[in-house]
């Protein structure tokens, strides 16, 4: 995390969150949504459900995005966030908290640039490929499944077959905090 983030955090400690403003897809792009598209529908479906999705605007700005990348995380409950400042912004995320890159040389790692080790592979009903790594949970960019496929051909993974909607659960992240606040009484 940044240190102005640190400081602003320390001199300013209660403002208050931020839910559905901010969403990651599955290729790892950032879209900003305003009070409209929220209103016109969620970021993203959940499993199993047939909604209308509005995912917002996406951000082109590199120091913007670099910025998010450095002050990504989660929090004790599953929640993914971006600490921007003071202020906590939890995250929309389409299919899950990371989205892996993979190189040719073999290296993995997310969509925020971090070098992973993965510990295993997993595919679910729709052939999305994830990866549970050292760092986290992810699903694999559809840019790198030709490389996933050669680690699968090689032997290097044996992708266990899932459920997407288990994996929210089973890996501890929340796709949609805004509806998980938005249904607390």
């Amino acid at each position: 995390m940044d240190d102005i983030v640190k400081a602003a955090m320390a001199k300013w400690p209660n403002v208050p969150h931020c839910y559905g403003w901010l969403g990651l897809d599955a290729r790892g792009q950032w879209y900003m949504r305003d009070d409209r598209i929220q209103a016109s529908g969620p970021f993203a479906a959940l499993p199993g459900e047939d909604v209308t999705v509005s995912k917002g605007s996406l951000l082109k700005h590199d120091k913007l995005v670099e910025f998010i990348h450095r002050n990504y995380a989660a929090d004790d409950s599953g929640l993914w966030f971006f600490q921007n400042g003071p202020q906590r912004v939890y995250v929309e995320l389409e299919m899950a908290p990371f989205v892996w890159r993979l190189s040719a040389d073999g290296g993995v790692h997310t969509h925020t640039g971090e070098a992973a080790q993965v510990r295993a592979a997993l595919v679910d009903e729709a052939g999305h490929l994830y990866l549970e790594t050292d760092v986290g949970f992810g699903l694999v960019h559809t840019a790198d499944m030709l490389l996933a496929a050669d680690h699968v051909d090689a032997g290097d993974w044996n992708p266990e077959t899932v459920s997407m909607a288990d994996l929210p659960k089973r890996y501890g992240f929340e796709l949609s905090p805004q509806r998980r606040i938005q249904s607390k009484p």
